[in-house]
């Protein structure tokens, strides 16, 4: 429903602006393919609009951007870069061996970098607690993404560095339902739901946060 009103308030804008339609083509929603996109502008924080903007996977674009900039992927985020006329794009922040952090911007449905942006970090304890939380582990950003693509489109990814329990939190938009959060551990890749995420409290009974 939410995918409709998008694609229609896209051909009214193109109609009374007398400019050419943007292009959406999406699969029938039997085969719960994902859509396409051509050159859609997302507006405001919908993740349903943002998901639909893009085919290019969180594990696609982590990877993508370890070609960019190769280090260590510490979070990954498809975003619309709060500007309600921008287009959706995957930001992927990496951690190099140097102590530098590059943020790379992917298109979410051509997979190209947009951009790379380097810097120091100015609280060193930052890159001190993120590499003490993935010390020794074995599984990647990516690896975490892949393992809970089953759940619905991951939209977001982050290392959970804080408190004893040390895992990757991600953030799944399943179609037709509200976004649901997940944690994956770091040693193990078990998948469990966020407890502390509240849009938990009415998933139904095959969404138990088990292992798939």
């Amino acid at each position: 429903m939410k995918r409709n009103i998008v694609i229609a308030a896209v051909t009214a804008a193109a109609l009374i602006g007398g400019g050419t339609a943007t292009a959406l083509a999406a699969a029938g929603d039997d085969d719960g393919a994902a859509a396409r996109k051509t050159d859609v502008r997302v507006t405001g924080d919908d993740d349903s609009a943002r998901v639909a903007s893009g085919t290019v996977t969180a594990a696609d674009a982590i990877a993508t951007a370890l070609k960019e900039a190769p280090g260590t992927a510490v979070s990954a985020e498809l975003d619309d870069d709060g500007d309600d006329d921008g287009p959706a794009q995957w930001k992927v922040r990496v951690l190099a061996g140097d102590d530098t952090w590059h943020k790379v911007r992917i298109d979410p449905a051509s997979g190209k970098v947009l951009g790379s942006h380097t810097g120091r970090e100015d609280d060193d304890d930052d890159i001190a607690e993120v590499r003490a939380a993935l010390k020794g582990t074995s599984v990647t950003a990516a690896e975490a993404a892949a393992a809970t693509a089953s759940k619905g489109t991951v939209t977001d990814i982050d290392l959970d560095d804080d408190g004893r329990s040390k895992a990757w939190e991600v953030e799944t938009h399943p179609s037709g339902k509200d976004d649901r959060d997940y944690r994956v551990d770091l040693n193990t890749g078990k998948v469990t739901a966020d407890t502390d995420d509240d849009s938990h409290d009415d998933r139904g009974a095959d969404d138990d946060g088990d292992d798939d």
